[in-house]
């Protein structure tokens, strides 16, 4: 077996793959960091399951490999717009009204995925409005919004699964392998937010069975794939769970209290309870079978 030089997500690299990196780069130098890491993509066929290639995961792959000496790479050519950070000054239009009582007394919630024309709504609402403000999206994500009568009141961010999780490995049943295989099957309920002028009882756990309701067609629709489980992590800290409960999460197990920092684990020892929700009857089955 030949050693490995450099795990990153479910690519592991040995002493072969580094040359192989440094030929592409002097190969490919003059064209850019985008185009060496298609030519990365292509030549390992490391493709989204909707056939996308998976541009993202290669670029930060050499960057990683940039910050450990491993290679180098040439200057960018476009300004690393990542780098800034987004500005939410410009107000967008939308209805601000108090709302009270309990959901029953409204108009059955309606939910739609936020596109192109208001993805900046939801963006601007999250990040004045949820305590961990606008969360950095990468990879396969969506955003709902839900209103009533017209007005926004929540908003949901759903994402990639987190990458190594225990207890939820545990109920899944998965091994290291067919968790590698399978991951992209499970979506995190990455931000959850009611905005804080509605105070309408019992309308988290409806949002969130709505969501839930629709969440496996609309991330068909956007990435030629379903879902079969939905995860979250409840900061204990601040909140109790309980409209996770009253939507019929699964209460499953606490996160070790420590965190993914670049391509290693760090310890902060600040514990989340983790919550899973099947979207189909049959996903153990569908989670542990060879997808490939």
């Amino acid at each position: 077996m030949e050693s490995i030089l450099f795990r990153y997500r479910s690519r592991q690299l040995n002493a072969d793959d580094i040359p192989f990196i440094r030929s592409v780069i002097t190969r490919n130098y003059t064209k850019g960091r985008t185009y060496i890491s298609q030519v990365l993509c292509k030549a390992w066929a490391w493709v989204q399951p909707n056939g996308k290639l998976k541009e993202y995961a290669a670029r930060d792959l050499l960057l990683r490999l940039e910050e450990n000496g491993l290679i180098e790479l040439p200057p960018r050519i476009k300004r690393n717009n990542n780098l800034k950070p987004k500005s939410f000054d410009q107000t967008p239009f939308f209805i601000k009204l108090p709302l009270g009582g309990s959901v029953d007394d409204y108009p059955k919630p309606a939910i739609r995925v936020a596109g192109a024309q208001d993805s900046y709504l939801w963006d601007y609402l999250v990040h004045h409005y949820h305590y961990l403000g606008f969360p950095k999206l990468v990879g396969a994500h969506l955003k709902h919004l839900v209103s009533i009568d017209a007005q926004v009141v929540a908003c949901l961010g759903w994402a990639s699964a987190a990458w190594k999780v225990k207890d939820r490995d545990t109920f899944i049943g998965w091994d290291e392998a067919t968790r590698r295989n399978n991951l992209y099957l499970v979506a995190n309920n990455v931000r959850f937010l009611i905005v804080p002028w509605v105070q309408v009882k019992y309308l988290a756990s409806r949002v969130l069975s709505l969501s839930l309701r629709r969440l496996c067609n609309d991330w068909q629709q956007l990435y030629g794939h379903p879902i079969y489980l939905a995860e979250t992590f409840v900061d204990n800290a601040r909140f109790k769970g309980t409209c996770y409960q009253a939507a019929n999460w699964h209460y499953v197990g606490q996160t070790r209290g420590s965190a993914k920092r670049g391509n290693a684990y760090s310890y902060h020892g600040h514990t989340k309870a983790i919550y899973l929700y099947p979207l189909h009857c049959h996903f153990r089955r569908l989670l542990c079978d060879d997808q490939g």
